[in-house]
């Protein structure tokens, strides 16, 4: 019988099921395009002729009023809210690859929408099919790859969503760098139209890989669910392993019935589930807690306000230093730190960042030492929240929930995450906007104390959950392991699933012995 510390040996014998989750979190290419390109529009001539207005005073000559950008960017995260209020009943019928299929067909109405669109009601109408799509990509994809990744791969192969993202984001950054000296509508439209590559890319793609075998566990179709995990596994595990795996899944999911009660999504809020939506809720809305989203939605418009040359040259070289970034951070997560350790630097460089990019703009204000502190704050903030943090986000909020409710469970954390975009996107303008506020980088006293607050909600009760299973994390939380105590803890689930598979075996090799007597 083969030990259980040798079931996933790494990414070269896992390499169907590694590419299998690439595939999946290239979702959130979308997500970095869209982001990325509109948010560069708000600076774009060709754009403001048809959604603005001329204003010799203003840089570049053209101008948007503060509720238009308030309208094009909240719709967005208005669109993710009302998604999410359809992925709970929408899951109970359909699988992880359905959910994928149903969000690339709100991907495809949205860009139609957006690029024969000449009015800010139609522009939005577009922006709310986006954000709904991306409900879907966001809560299906990421629970496929947890739920389907070797346990000491989880974080790497979910940690791709933060890869993909800034994949997009570079695609998007350059496509503008290349359309916004169009001074007709195609310098937006041609961007827009980039969008379709991923709904196209991920819809084909579902029909090449299996259900996820937790999913079907739970839906009764134990062959199917077999089946699927032999595929993902491959040649990395052995046939008795893989049962072995498929023993504990088996075993973690009728706890999961046996525990359940006539309401899955009051149940997120019962017991040690408590708990756990809570640690969701929090690693999930510190993404917009960080400040990371003003700097997509409005990075362009705020580094042209502050006194920055060249934006969308600048736009893409952070970028590119952000993709550097998160290689970087994943290796980290692979061979030395822990998920806790991780989010405690991203978070702490995130507190840092705004601190010195706040005091920058306070001590000379409209300066070009100013604009250049900003800079390079905001480059610090890239390596160091986008490196360590930022990519965490990802593997920590779908492990931590257990899977007859992590659909539910992220659906709720996204849901709320959203609200606060939305609040950050529709109140950002009057902060940034010259017509009113106009703090300028001085925005960042607010996000600076959001980080300090973020990381001491994760010092206290953020547990690392590095190397477990699925079932294992249940384990820990059924039981009410302090967080500190995570990675010392025996769990008996694993160990349990052995002894059955090898009491199996036993047997197995006793009825042969039998047989071969007789003859």
């Amino acid at each position: 019988m083969v030990s259980r510390n040798q079931h996933s040996d790494g990414i070269k014998r896992n390499w169907k099921c590694a590419l299998i989750c690439v595939g999946m979190a290239f979702a959130m290419a979308q997500y970095g395009v869209d982001v990325t390109a509109v948010g560069a529009f708000q600076s774009m001539p060709g754009f403001l002729m048809t959604f603005g207005y001329p204003d010799p005073q203003l840089k570049g000559g053209w101008g948007i009023s503060t509720t238009d950008q308030q309208l094009i960017t909240s719709f967005l995260n208005l669109g993710t809210i009302i998604g999410v209020l359809f992925i709970v009943p929408f899951s109970r019928y359909f699988g992880r690859r359905h959910g994928i299929w149903m969000g690339s067909i709100l991907s495809f109405a949205s860009c139609v929408t957006q690029i024969v669109s000449t009015s800010i009601p139609g522009l939005c109408v577009g922006r709310a099919l986006m954000g709904a799509s991306n409900a879907f990509f966001i809560t299906f994809c990421n629970t496929y790859i947890v739920e389907c990744a070797p346990p000491n791969l989880r974080a790497i192969c979910s940690a791709m969503f933060a890869i993909t993202m800034n994949v997009g984001t570079i695609i998007g950054a350059t496509v503008d760098e290349n359309t916004s000296h169009m001074m007709n509508k195609l310098s937006y439209q041609i961007p827009l139209a980039c969008l379709f590559i991923f709904p196209v890319f991920l819809g084909v793609f579902m029909f090449f890989i299996p259900e996820s075998p937790r999913w079907l566990m739970l839906h009764d179709r134990r062959e199917e669910a077999i089946r699927s995990l032999a595929f993902l596994r491959d040649d990395s595990l052995e046939s008795d392993l893989v049962h072995e795996e498929i023993v504990e899944i088996v075993r973690g999911v009728e706890e999961e019935k046996l525990n359940a009660s006539s309401s899955s999504i009051t149940d997120i809020f019962k017991g040690s589930n408590l708990r756990r939506t809570l640690i969701c809720l929090s690693v999930v809305v510190s993404r917009t807690s960080s400040g990371t989203w003003v700097l997509l939605s409005y990075g362009t418009y705020f580094f042209q306000q502050a006194g920055v040359d060249d934006v969308f040259r600048i736009g893409i070289y952070m970028m590119l230093l952000a993709f550097a970034s998160v290689g970087a951070g994943i290796f980290f997560a692979y061979k030395v730190f822990g998920r806790r350790t991780m989010l405690l630097i991203g978070t702490g460089g995130a507190v840092i960042s705004m601190l010195g990019s706040a005091l920058g703009a306070t001590i000379a204000p409209e300066t070009a030492a100013s604009a250049k502190t900003f800079l390079a704050f905001n480059f610090f903030y890239v390596v160091l929240y986008g490196g360590f943090a930022g990519s965490m986000t990802w593997p920590i909020s779908a492990e931590v929930v257990n899977s007859r409710l992590r659909v539910v469970t992220l659906s709720f954390a996204t849901g709320v995450d959203y609200i606060f975009a939305w609040l950050t996107s529709f109140c950002s303008p009057y902060f940034i906007n010259p017509t009113a506020l106009n703090w300028g980088a001085k925005y960042c006293w607010i996000w600076a104390a959001s980080n300090a607050l973020t990381f001491a909600v994760f010092w206290f009760f953020l547990p690392d959950m590095k190397g477990r299973s699925l079932e294992e994390i249940d384990e820990l939380f059924e039981k009410r392991v302090p967080a500190r105590n995570f990675q010392t803890f025996e769990c008996q689930s694993s160990s349990q699933a052995h002894d059955i598979v090898l009491h199996k075996m036993e047997e197995a090799k006793v009825a042969v012995q039998h047989i071969e007597k007789g003859d």
